[in-house]
């Protein structure tokens, strides 16, 4: 690669990117160049257009069979390629399953992770006898009734700036266990159960951890207030099972205006032209 290019000054570039997770062991790079992942085909990709090597980093780092249909990177290049070689280029040399929705050149000071305000999910799992056929991998598979109501009225509990250990991965590096939940809801509309959560940024694991709570207070085993309790013992061992990955997707992170990204909320494709997308939009 070019390594005379390295001393022209560096661009920012931002990047807009939508990917089916089930073949990856997450978005980060791993020790073991043998494991998938999405940060790695990103950059692989990303170098070959720069023609130098190129680091990435991302709003927030999604698990192994996370989905995103709005993950936000950025990196520095010292050659400028072109809003099309960022997009077309890239997508050219990616894998079918990662794509990139849109590029747009930034500042110094943006930062895809610390410049961020907000990040938002949405869990989706298909209640019925059935699995899908055609959504294996993507949404959580769900056998029996589940009670909404009890799950909406113990997500409720969950806003505001909390401790969150409960729902804390052990391995989790964060330096703070307190994080801001904006809003959180579950709603229904036909087969689909979905918990739409936003707040101003994620432990590890801390959304499906939610996820297998909610779960079990659907299926009975605990009442809504529960959720309150396991917020006040501050013990993840306390809470439920870690839910699957397959039904996880980020898709939407918030910056400050003055950035100007050009982001919008990005849905799950399952969930587009529902009748029931006013209710989670």
């Amino acid at each position: 690669m070019n390594t005379a290019a390295n001393q022209t000054p560096a661009r920012r570039i931002a990047l807009g990117l939508e990917y089916d997770g089930s073949a990856f062991s997450g978005f980060q790079k791993q020790s073991s160049p043998a494991l998938p992942t999405v940060q790695g085909s990103l950059e692989t990709a990303i170098s070959r257009v720069a023609d130098t090597s190129i680091t990435t980093t991302c709003a927030g780092r999604t698990d192994a069979g996370v989905h995103a249909t709005c993950q936000i990177v950025h990196f520095d290049t010292p050659v400028d390629r072109g809003i099309k070689a960022w997009t077309e280029g890239v997508n050219s040399l990616l894998p079918d399953s990662v794509r990139v929705l849109w590029a747009h050149a930034v500042s110094d000071e943006f930062h895809a992770r610390f410049s961020a305000t907000a990040r938002r999910y949405h869990y989706v799992i298909l209640q019925r006898d059935t699995a899908s056929a055609l959504l294996a991998g993507k949404v959580t598979h769900w056998r029996g009734k589940l009670n909404v109501a009890a799950m909406h009225e113990a997500a409720q509990m969950l806003l505001g700036e909390r401790d969150f250990s409960s729902f804390r991965a052990a391995g989790c590096q964060s330096k703070t266990p307190n994080r801001n939940v904006h809003h959180a809801r579950v709603v229904q509309y036909g087969a689909y159960i979905v918990l739409d959560i936003a707040a101003n940024a994620f432990l590890q694991h801390m959304v499906r951890n939610i996820a297998g709570t909610l779960l079990d207070i659907g299926q009975g085993k605990y009442p809504a207030g529960w959720m309150r309790e396991l917020l006040g013992k501050a013990d993840r061992t306390q809470a439920s099972m870690t839910a699957p990955g397959d039904g996880l997707y980020l898709s939407s992170v918030t910056y400050p205006d003055s950035f100007a990204l050009p982001i919008q909320l990005n849905l799950p494709p399952l969930l587009l032209g529902s009748s029931g997308y006013e209710r989670i939009s």
